[in-house]
């Protein structure tokens, strides 16, 4: 339990060191960024497809494959449902709109994207805890170090807009550790579900993997390719997929 915590822990402060990183480093370039990001998004797909997809088939009965597919597709949709709603959750922010509409649709857009990383957190967070229920730490652990190293430009990129629509520094960090916080807490739902039932296990792998198979491919892939970077984030893809794979082969 102590070492799921502290990955828990790991996994969130990943989020907040982004965070920091992004106040020192305010305006970062796009091509440091794409080249990153797309690192980040190898890591995440070998974890997905090494680390939960097949171990779903695995730990699966007769039928594993039917589960396992069912859960990619359950875990795409959540994160497909979860897109749909997140524009809706604009009134959050709140703010006085009559005083300062400009400045205060700048900051709505920002906060709304804010909390859109926030809710993506969740599930991602619910990866990683899933992961120890397999038995094997050292494959939790590679598939927790994969979200961590994607939480810290996804860190990063979340300072510089709150900052530019007005928001107080105080206020800025405060927001980054709670989407911090939020993936402490996927974490541990996904450790305890797993904990309770082992029947849901090959499930609930295949959802995991299902929603990182989802972001790597409706969020990082084409902000990765949006700056004119295609070659370098589709190389830095590939090392950080091969380097994941290299992990598991000495780590197994």
């Amino acid at each position: 339990m102590e070492i799921v915590l502290l990955t828990a822990l790991g996994v969130g402060g990943a989020s907040v060191f982004g965070a920091l990183m992004g106040f020192l480093f305010k305006r970062t370039d796009h091509k440091f960024s794409d080249v990153i990001l797309s690192f980040a998004a190898g890591v995440m797909l070998a974890a997905a497809v090494i680390g939960l997809i097949l171990p779903s088939l695995e730990y699966g009965n007769s039928l594993a494959l039917i589960v396992t597919v069912a859960g990619i597709f359950c875990g795409a949709l959540c994160i497909n449902l979860i897109d749909k709603l997140v524009p809706h959750l604009h009134r959050l922010s709140g703010g006085n709109e009559e005083r300062h509409p400009e400045k205060q649709a700048q900051l709505n857009k920002v906060l709304l994207f804010v909390i859109a990383i926030a809710i993506h957190n969740l599930p991602e967070g619910i990866a990683a805890g899933v992961g120890f229920g397999t038995g094997n730490t050292a494959e939790a652990l590679t598939i927790a170090g994969g979200i961590a190293l994607q939480n810290i430009p996804e860190g990063m990129v979340i300072i510089a807009p709150m900052l530019a629509a007005g928001m107080s520094r105080g206020k800025t960090f405060v927001i980054a550790i709670i989407t911090g916080v939020v993936e402490v807490v996927g974490t541990l739902i996904g450790y305890f579900a797993v904990s309770v039932s082992h029947a849901i296990l090959p499930f609930a792998l295949a959802f995991a993997g299902g929603t990182m198979l989802y972001v790597i491919s409706d969020e990082m892939i084409p902000e990765t390719h949006a700056h004119g970077n295609e070659r370098a984030a589709t190389y830095s893809l590939l090392a950080g997929f091969c380097l994941m794979l290299i992990f598991d082969v000495l780590l197994g």
